[in-house]
């Protein structure tokens, strides 16, 4: 199997909204180019495919940094072609270079990266991590806002907000519907066993099983040491919201690596009112793209692996 080949194979545990994983490669010699996937895209909380460029976004990280672990030089092209805007990215292969340490560290992580619904304890995120993970972020041209003590409550108020609206609406439990009762071999969707039972929480998360389907409870715990971080950027432009995900990639990888259990929130940023909401909070100084929880989980115990797409489905390789 080519380096090439085996990015792509790492970039297939890259977050998304719903798992949806919306992207596909292709590889010709030392090439592989990114296609979203519009097919996948939840129109009902995503209708200008800003979370699906966000959810590629990760993936193109996910493959730039496992080949930057297996030492091996790359060149990127994000949106290299007006004419063909399904291409996000192209990545041609360099010449092999000494492994990135910190690479190495977040490429091990790529397969023990799960999003963690259940309540995370008491033990609070070191300011010193928060800062290293802001650098990261920013290195990937994005920006990362801790939501202060006294600002965790409009965050809650937003998701709130965001999820009376979203269950109010019929196109969204029709999408909500479809990923969670997805065919066996299909290998993406959020199944029950990846899913947290609605409990008090300092922030609400998603209720993917409204029936009462979801098989994780919360926990004993209630969040009190979890850190709440916004990842915005300048825009949302095409190039801005890409750029995010990898931002969102690096931060994720990072997080794990450095023992940190991780969870996106987008649908605090779904409905256009949580998300004015959530530029208050970065000061209307750019545009949020999601928030994410970091924490600590009281026992090692992982969350249950979320189900992942057929490579041959998703890579296509060109002799």
């Amino acid at each position: 199997m080519t380096p090439l080949e085996q990015a792509a194979r790492a970039a297939q545990h890259a977050p998304s909204v719903f798992n949806t994983q919306p992207w596909n490669w292709r590889i010709s010699g030392e090439t592989m180019e990114l296609f979203a996937e519009a097919d996948r895209r939840v129109d009902s909380i995503d209708p200008d495919g800003r979370l699906l460029l966000l959810s590629c976004g990760a993936a193109l990280h996910h493959a730039r940094i496992y080949l930057a672990a297996a030492g091996w030089s790359v060149t990127v092209e994000r949106l290299p072609d007006p004419a063909r805007p399904d291409l996000l990215a192209r990545i041609d292969l360099g010449r092999p270079v000494p492994p990135d340490p910190e690479a190495v560290r977040m490429a091990a992580a790529i397969p023990h990266r799960r999003t963690d619904r259940r309540a995370f304890d008491d033990r609070p995120v070191a300011d010193i991590e928060l800062t290293k993970l802001r650098r990261f972020v920013e290195a990937e041209g994005a920006y990362l806002h801790t939501v202060r003590p006294d600002q965790v409550a409009m965050l809650a108020v937003s998701a709130e907000i965001a999820a009376a609206v979203e269950l109010a609406d019929p196109a969204y439990r029709a999408d909500l519907h479809r990923w969670t009762n997805r065919p066996e071999n299909a290998g993406d969707g959020v199944p029950p066993t990846t899913a947290v039972k609605p409990e008090l929480r300092r922030v609400p998360v998603r209720d993917f099983f409204p029936d009462a389907a979801a098989k994780l409870t919360a926990g004993a715990v209630h969040d009190q040491g979890a850190a709440y971080v916004v990842l915005f950027g300048n825009g949302d432009e095409r190039v801005n919201l890409l750029r995010g995900g990898e931002a969102l990639s690096a931060l994720l990888l990072l997080a794990t690596a450095d023992g940190l259990a991780t969870a996106p929130l987008s649908d605090a940023v779904e409905p256009e009112w949580p998300r004015h909401l959530l530029r208050r909070l970065v000061s209307h100084i750019g545009e949020p793209y999601l928030a994410v929880r970091l924490g600590y989980r009281p026992d090692r115990a992982p969350v249950p692996a979320a189900p992942r797409r057929d490579p041959r489905d998703v890579i296509t390789t060109v002799e």
